[in-house]
């Protein structure tokens, strides 16, 4: 029986992130949205984390997919979960569930999908300290006898194409382009790729704000955007202001304090789930009227995936111009097309 090459659980290599694009020879992979995940065969089939977390029990549906491996195989990739041709990042995170009944249920109605884009053993040889680019080229040779649900990620040296791809694979749920080094080994742990993000700005309404846990601070503002029914819809948050500016900040919104702002048919600030660790998630609302411009880097629905970087206040902007309208989701190739590239 062929054994595996290196023992679990290991560290992924890690990308940083840039809103440029790298100089010098590059290989280029769309950077999708769901959980990083390393695969192992038998003898030891699991799938493991970027934390190095055990996440197969979760995913009872992807066994199968570990079982069509070789023995003492190691894939790295990204689990997904594909709803309307789109990954849904949202869908996916509920999959992590402590009841066995939950989790079977749920894998029945939101199967789980794998995207392979890295290949660290095949076969019991160890290949991380292989180029990429032969690794990639491995990588290809094992993804052509694999099945559903397994994918292969889209792949080029092409930067012209790849910023093509970073428009146009938006529409599927990639939020950025990931570039490589062709020539370099697997680096566990360590950051040697890197992440191209979208980054764009919209206006956005404060309907509240939490205090800093220092108290009389801000900690974040709450931000909403006017749906069609003209409530105020909670999109996200925004945080990480400078000390000297949160003391100020605190005070001029506490004079703006109401009883409520978001509307009660709209999406409200959340409150405690097993995602947020007990953590005080009280909030103040205030009357709607400041406005503030932000940038996000990628949108999950109808909010932002991530907290949101201040950049100014817009007392010219009228807040009921900010409206959900902002958001819309470009036009272009859905999941299935973009791996079939």
């Amino acid at each position: 029986m062929t054994s595996q090459p290196f023992e679990p659980p290991v560290k992924t290599m890690e990308a940083r992130t840039s809103e440029s694009w790298p100089k010098g020879d590059r290989v280029y992979e769309p950077k999708w949205d769901g959980f990083r995940s390393l695969s192992w065969s038998a003898p030891n089939i699991r799938i493991d984390s970027r934390s190095q977390r055990p996440l197969l029990r979760y995913f009872p549906e992807l066994e199968p997919a570990l079982e069509q491996l070789p023995e003492g195989t190691v894939v790295d990739g990204e689990i997904v979960v594909i709803i309307d041709n789109v990954t849904q990042f949202d869908t996916l995170q509920q999959r992590l569930h402590p009841a066995e009944s939950r989790v079977n249920k749920l894998s029945a109605e939101t199967p789980a999908e794998l995207i392979a884009f890295d290949l660290l053993a095949v076969s019991g040889e160890d290949l991380r300290e292989l180029p990429f680019s032969e690794r990639r080229k491995r990588l290809e040779e094992l993804a052509a006898t694999l099945e559903h649900p397994w994918n292969l990620t889209p792949s080029t040296s092409d930067v012209d194409l790849a910023r093509r791809w970073f428009d146009e694979f938006e529409s599927a749920g990639c939020d950025g382009i990931i570039a490589k080094d062709p020539d370099l080994a697997y680096q566990h742990g360590k950051r040697a790729m890197t992440k191209i993000k979208h980054r764009r700005t919209v206006d956005v309404v404060v309907g509240g704000f939490r205090e800093h846990k220092d108290g009389d601070k801000i900690g974040s503002l709450l931000l909403g955007l006017y749906n069609n029914a003209g409530e105020l819809h909670f999109i996200g948050h925004c945080s990480g202001f400078p000390d000297v500016d949160r003391t100020e900040m605190f005070q001029t919104f506490s004079k703006l304090a109401t009883q409520d702002s978001f509307g009660e048919n709209a999406r409200m600030p959340g409150g405690q789930s097993r995602w947020t660790g007990g953590k005080d998630l009280s909030w103040t609302p205030i009357a709607p009227g400041t406005v503030i411009e932000v940038s996000y880097d990628q949108l999950e629905g109808a909010r932002f995936r991530h907290a949101t970087r201040f950049h100014r206040f817009r007392p010219d902007k009228d807040p009921m111009d900010c409206t959900m309208e902002q958001l819309e989701l470009p036009d272009g190739a859905g999941f299935t097309e973009v791996v079939a590239s």
